[in-house]
């Protein structure tokens, strides 16, 4: 029986660490491929989402307020997204997740109901997301929650929440 459970808890053990080993690969390709989208290093950028009550927001700053070129790529980026994104087009956050993100087919039905609006900050940018319609306020927590998870932000899952 001992070495039953042993055994037990030897394939428990390399279950977990496979799953582990898995995750860390995946948020490794994550962020190699948002560093090829988004034109910045992840090393050198802190992203943040953030869920409000009429939405929430992408903000992107450099880590080194010195850093002007990362800075000037996170702006030139967040400008091109808060275009994208109201015209439906959510290429860039399939490739760098390399999959549809939840919340995503919502936000495409629902364009005309929800707005982007970019915001330069003194180390980079923000993109305020806002809507007055329900589903799209759903869709756009989902999405967001998304990010936070597949980024590992530590942002706060939790609407008006900044972190946990």
């Amino acid at each position: 029986m001992g070495k039953r459970l042993a055994l037990t808890g030897l394939l428990g053990a390399a279950l977990v660490f496979g799953q582990d080993e898995a995750a860390t690969q995946h948020h490794g390709r994550v962020n190699e491929r948002g560093d090829h989208a988004m034109g910045f290093s992840h090393m050198a950028t802190a992203h943040h989402f953030l869920l409000n009550e009429d939405g929430g927001a992408i903000q992107v700053e450099t880590i080194d307020g010195k850093d002007t070129k990362s800075r000037d790529q996170i702006r030139m980026h967040l400008k091109h997204i808060s275009v994208m994104f109201p015209a439906g087009n959510f290429e860039a956050p399939m490739f760098i997740h390399d999959k549809v993100p939840p919340g995503v087919s919502v936000m495409k039905r629902l364009s005309n109901e929800i707005n982007y609006k970019f915001e330069a900050m003194d180390r980079g940018g923000r993109i305020q997301i806002r809507t007055k319609n329900d589903e799209a306020l759903k869709a756009v927590h989902e999405f967001l929650r998304f990010q936070i998870t597949d980024h590992k932000t530590g942002d706060s899952l939790e609407v008006g929440k900044r972190r946990p």
